[in-house]
């Protein structure tokens, strides 16, 4: 077959050395004019034949700055431009992959902080997974003050009188383009695991928490940011939200939704960046400052607090993976990752697989920095400037092996036991 067929039309066939890529499909229409702040739409048809041989636009962020610029956003070529127009995911599948395949599927959610990132970092690649009998899709989401941004005058846009949570609807309209379309890429529908880092992993359990998504994936990979008790998620009221909403207005000097609207995207970002650099100096640095653009507790997407829910028994009960790195940032303690597998063994009886990444990175004394995991879960390591050996080599088949197991079947393999109460197991990964 020449042509991949889905809801909004074909997609070229693209053969890659020993599986198939295809870049920049969007999940959702464009959201920029009067979509600004308003929860994505199906896409348009296709005119014609999309290539998909490109990655998409970057959504709308500031420079990447300091130590993770060298670390992943210094080659050009995983650099694309940065604009509104960006709702698009990118899929790497088996070679032989047609419909009726059934093969698992994979659908990554990046990090930054809910501030940047993007599915095209160079850390990201489903070529490893794809030879693996897995299919990845990466996707991307609405960042900072175009996907988070929070008011009282949205709220009359829609009848669950909410706002806010841009970037997480987004999210769920590329969960549901897989679900409707992935048969065609010889996906499984049926079993599908999420997953995401850092802001990403905090995204994922946004998700396993909401009401909204009950049946929709069947597994969940949290790294460095899944957590109970005491890990980085907030409890961020709408009515907080709307609050920070309001005194970005006042600061950027409009006085309505409308004129909102009609900023540029650059000018906006700018804006924000300079309301941002305005707090950080009030609070004497970044490291003093919560994170200003995230999911909010609406009633809607998410009804209660975090470990409320998970208190409350609400969390989807589907098996986890999840762990932190040895020097991971403030806030993603160990503790917080078993404490979510003891909370879910308690509530559900269905405790999670626990890991640990260790890995001293050579290169500079970072050590297992937050993010260094990324390198050797997608089997990206020949990308990375730091000497790595061939003991890095098999530290990442080792890991990508378990990771896909997971996606598979729930279970890692690799005598990977889950941590209990009775058996508290960590998988720790090192060379």
């Amino acid at each position: 077959m020449e042509y991949i067929v889905t809801e909004q039309g074909k997609i070229r066939r693209r053969f890659r050395d020993g599986y198939q890529e295809y870049l920049g499909i969007p999940f959702a229409k464009p959201p920029v004019g009067d979509l600004r702040w308003k929860r994505p739409e199906k896409p348009e048809p296709y005119e014609a034949v999309l290539s998909a041989d490109h990655f998409p636009n970057r959504c709308m962020q500031s420079p990447q700055q300091g130590f993770y610029l060298k670390e992943f956003y210094e080659d050009a070529q995983f650099m694309p431009p940065i604009s509104e127009d960006c709702l698009y995911l990118n899929i790497w599948t088996p070679e032989d992959a047609e419909p009726g395949k059934n093969y698992p599927v994979a659908l990554w959610i990046h990090g930054g902080a809910f501030m940047g990132g993007f599915a095209s970092e160079m850390e990201f690649d489903g070529e490893a997974f794809a030879k693996k009998g897995v299919i990845l899709v990466s996707i991307q989401y609405r960042l900072g003050i175009f996907g988070f941004f929070a008011h009282r005058e949205l709220e009359q846009e829609n009848k669950e009188h909410i706002s806010g949570n841009y970037g997480i609807f987004d999210q769920i309209a590329a969960i549901s383009w897989v679900r409707k379309n992935i048969v065609s890429f010889g996906g499984d529908k049926d079993n599908i695991t999420i997953c995401g880092q850092s802001a990403g992993a905090m995204s994922v359990q946004t998700l396993c928490s909401s009401p909204l998504t009950e049946g929709m994936f069947t597994k969940a990979i949290l790294q460095s940011g899944g957590s109970y008790g005491s890990g980085l998620h907030t409890d961020r009221t709408m009515e907080e939200a709307e609050t920070l909403g309001s005194e970005i207005m006042e600061f950027l000097g409009t006085t309505s939704i409308e004129e909102m609207r009609k900023i540029p995207a650059d000018k906006l970002l700018n804006g924000f960046g300079m309301y941002m650099k305005k707090k950080m100096q009030e609070a004497g640095g970044f490291e003093n400052l919560q994170l200003p653009m995230i999911p909010v507790i609406d009633g809607y997407l998410m009804g209660e607090g975090y470990y409320k829910t998970m208190d409350a028994g609400k969390l989807h009960d589907i098996p986890y993976l999840l762990g932190s790195n040895s020097e991971d940032i403030p806030g993603l303690t160990a503790d917080a990752v078993h404490d979510f597998s003891l909370k879910e063994e308690e509530v559900h009886g269905n405790p999670a697989y626990i890991y640990d990444f260790n890995r001293q990175m050579p290169g500079d004394d970072a050590g297992a920095f937050h993010s260094a995991e990324l390198w050797y879960v997608f089997g990206t390591y020949k990308r990375c400037w730091r000497p790595l050996v061939s003991a890095d080599a098999a530290l990442s088949e080792r890991m990508t092996r378990c990771w896909t197991n997971f996606m598979k079947t729930g279970n890692p393999g690799d005598g990977w036991r889950k941590y209990t109460k009775q058996d508290p197991y960590v998988k720790t990964f090192d060379i």
